[in-house]
C-alpha cells in the first residue's frame, strides 16, 4: 500500500504515537508523518505510507497554518499552559495593543526554540535537559511568519490564525508576543488547520481511520502521493521518455518552460518530481517502484 492518510490528531497523542498505531493496524513498516505536533495540539497530521514516505520531506518543509490560543498575563516554563507557572501579571492589554504589536512578528525573523522541544544540542534533546532542570543557551533559528490574524477574543484570551514556515514554534510566538506586550503570554490551545497542500476538511479522526483499515477499506481514505505536489504543473512523458526515466537515462522535454513539474507516464503513473531547465530534466525525487 502506498499513499497518504490525513489524520486529525487527537489531543494527548504524540505524532509518533499516531504513526505507531497506524503502522500496527496497516502491518506496514514504512510509515511516517509530515510534521510533528505537540501532544496538546490537534489537527492536520499527514501520514505517509509505503513509497509515499519519500515525500515526507516536502510536507515537513511546507508552510503550516494554525489556530492558536494566546493567554496574556501568564508565563510558564513550557511556554504553554501545560507547564509550571513562572509568573502571573495583570494583562491590561486591549485588542488595539495586540493589533499594533503583531506586525513585529511578521516576515523573516529569528526565533529561539524553547527548552521543552525536540531540538538537539550536543546530541541531547532540549526537553531531556529541561526535565532535569537544566537550561542552556540556544541558537536562534530563521523562521518566516506569513500572516497572523486575530480571530476572536478579548481581555486575556485571544484566538490567532498563524501561517508560518517549518521550524516555527507557536508556543514561542505566543510567549514572545506576551513579552513584547509587557505582560507575558502562553499558548492555551493549538490546532493545525493546514500542512502544505493538506487541509483539515479532508482529515479523518484516528478512530475512523482505524475502523476503515480494520474493515479493509483503507484505500477509501488514502490519497495519492502526487497530491503533495498539486501546486506544481504536470507533464506526461512519451513511452520512450518514460523508459529513459525509469532506467535513469537522461531525457529532455522540448518546448517546456523552466520550472518544477510532476512527471507522469502515458498510463497515468506518477513517476517523479523534476526540474526542467533549458529542456533538460533533473530528477528532484523519484516515486516509481525501483523494479518497474
Amino acid at each position: 500500500m502506498d499513499g497518504i492518510i490525513i489524520i486529525d490528531k487527537p489531543a494527548e497523542w504524540t505524532s509518533h504515537d499516531v504513526v505507531a498505531k497506524l503502522r500496527g493496524a496497516l502491518r506496514i513498516k514504512r510509515v511516517g508523518h509530515g510534521g510533528t505536533l505537540d501532544p496538546m495540539a490537534t489537527g492536520v497530521l499527514p501520514i505517509f505510507i509505503g513509497r509515499a514516505t519519500r515525500a515526507v520531506e516536502f510536507c515537513e518543509n511546507a508552510n503550516k497554518e494554525y489556530i492558536a490560543g494566546l493567554r496574556l498575563g501568564i508565563t510558564t516554563d513550557t511556554q504553554d499552559i501545560t507547564g509550571n507557572t513562572l509568573e502571573v501579571r495583570n494583562a491590561p492589554v486591549s485588542l488595539d495593543d495586540l493589533l499594533l504589536t503583531i506586525p513585529r512578528f511578521l516576515g523573516s525573523q529569528k526565533q529561539v526554540p524553547p527548552m521543552y522541544s525536540a531540538v538537539k544540542v550536543g546530541g541531547k534533546k532540549l526537553y531531556e535537559l529541561a526535565r532535569r532542570g537544566i537550561e542552556i543557551e540556544r541558537e536562534a533559528r530563521d523562521i518566516f511568519v506569513s500572516d497572523i490574524e486575530v480571530l476572536d477574543g478579548g481581555g486575556s484570551d485571544y484566538l490567532l490564525r498563524v501561517v508560518c514556515s517549518k521550524g516555527t514554534y507557536i508556543r514561542t510566538l505566543c510567549h514572545d508576543i506576551g513579552t513584547a506586550l509587557g505582560c507575558g503570554g502562553a499558548m492555551f490551545s493549538l490546532r493545525r488547520t493546514r500542512a502544505g497542500a493538506f487541509t483539515i476538511d479532508i482529515a479523518h479522526t484516528l478512530d475512523n481511520a482505524l475502523e476503515a483499515i480494520s474493515s479493509g477499506c483503507a484505500e477509501k481514505i488514502t490519497i495519492p502521493i502526487d497530491s503533495v505536489f498539486d501546486a506544481n504543473p504536470a507533464l506526461t512523458l512519451s513511452e520512450t521518455q518514460t523508459r529513459k526515466c525509469k532506467t535513469g537515462a537522461a531525457f529532455q522535454v522540448e518546448n517546456t518552460p523552466d520550472g518544477i513539474f510532476r512527471f507522469y507516464a502515458s498510463d497515468g503513473e506518477f513517476l517523479l518530481l523534476g526540474e526542467v531547465k533549458d529542456s533538460a530534466v533533473r530528477v528532484v525525487k523519484r516515486f516509481f517502484a525501483a523494479n518497474d
